[in-house]
């Protein structure tokens, strides 16, 4: 008899459940969501850390559990990316037609090859996914490294992730709308000889450009957040400014498709542009972190 009245109760009553639990979902979410952006982790000592996995039965557990937590990330990231991809088959034609516009539209090409224009499809595709699932990219490796981040980092690290791809867009649009008008006049008719372009040596160019740009955009960013985790400092990165460029100058002959100073001039000019942005972004987080440090030992005397 209690069972039956307990169930009787429970479908009488399910209603305003369902309504409490739909009402009070924003406020337990916004809850959950504050508490694991301002809760602090408890800190190990790397070398510690290192002893434990080694004698630690628990330790080796833990490790393999956040193993198996970026396994999870990961598989999820590339899911993403596999169905930005499939989203961007709607549209790839009318982005391959764009990108072919520096040259005179798609008529301007030739294919020599049979699956040449599939390559070049898949290849656009891709690109277009990369772009489209960055954002949701960034966040996963954001949810798996946010445990072991202070609040502040945490923080950061969200915000750091629009900022992110912001900047990888930025780069695409600064290759594309002003490297490569000024690159491909000169390249297609040196010496007077006018090229042929095939379809997968153009875009090859093109997106090979478009998408190391966009990643070396990225830098100045990469450099502020290192440096305000203590992994790299500003006078470092002044010191060995001309090891830097020689570093530079290799990526770039790396990144450009051709091996004509020109081209590689055009992808070294914004790149040495960006490390030096990196140098005074480092010296801001540099500042903000030796204030941080202290704040926290004045409080400590303070205890």
């Amino acid at each position: 008899m209690r069972k039956f009245l307990l169930g009787l109760w429970r479908v009488i009553t399910f209603p305003f459940r369902l309504v409490w639990k739909i009402v009070s979902f924003p406020f337990r979410a916004y809850r959950q969501v504050h508490t694991f952006l301002t809760e602090e982790p408890d800190e190990h000592p790397l070398i510690d850390v290192l002893s434990g996995v080694v004698s630690d039965k628990e330790m080796r557990e833990s490790l393999w559990n956040q193993v198996e937590d970026l396994r999870k990330h990961l598989l999820r990231s590339l899911l993403a990316l596999t169905i930005t991809v499939v989203i961007s088959f709607a549209f790839t034609q009318q982005l391959i037609e764009y990108l072919a516009r520096p040259i005179g539209g798609l008529t301007a090409l030739k294919a020599i090859e049979v699956t040449e224009s599939v390559g070049v499809f898949m290849k656009v595709a891709l690109l277009s996914g990369v772009v489209l699932a960055l954002p949701y990219i960034a966040f996963e490796f954001w949810l798996f490294a946010a445990p072991g981040l202070r609040s502040a980092s945490r923080r950061f690290g969200l915000l750091a992730i629009p900022l992110a791809t912001f900047l990888f867009v930025s780069g695409m649009a600064f290759s594309f709308y002003i490297m490569l008008p000024a690159a491909l006049p000169f390249l297609l008719n040196f010496m007077g000889i006018q090229a042929e372009l095939r379809p997968m040596s153009y875009f090859n160019f093109v997106t090979g450009v478009m998408f190391w740009i966009g990643i070396s955009f990225e830098f100045p960013l990469l450099i502020y957040v290192l440096t305000a985790i203590g992994w790299v400092k500003p006078q470092a990165m002044s010191e060995h400014w001309r090891i830097a460029i020689v570093l530079i100058s290799v990526l770039a002959a790396a990144i450009t498709p051709t091996v004509d100073p020109v081209n590689m001039a055009l992808v070294m000019a914004p790149m040495t542009l960006l490390y030096f942005i990196s140098i005074a972004l480092s010296r801001i987080a540099y500042r903000g972190r030796q204030r941080q440090m202290q704040a926290r030992e004045a409080a400590q005397e303070e205890e």
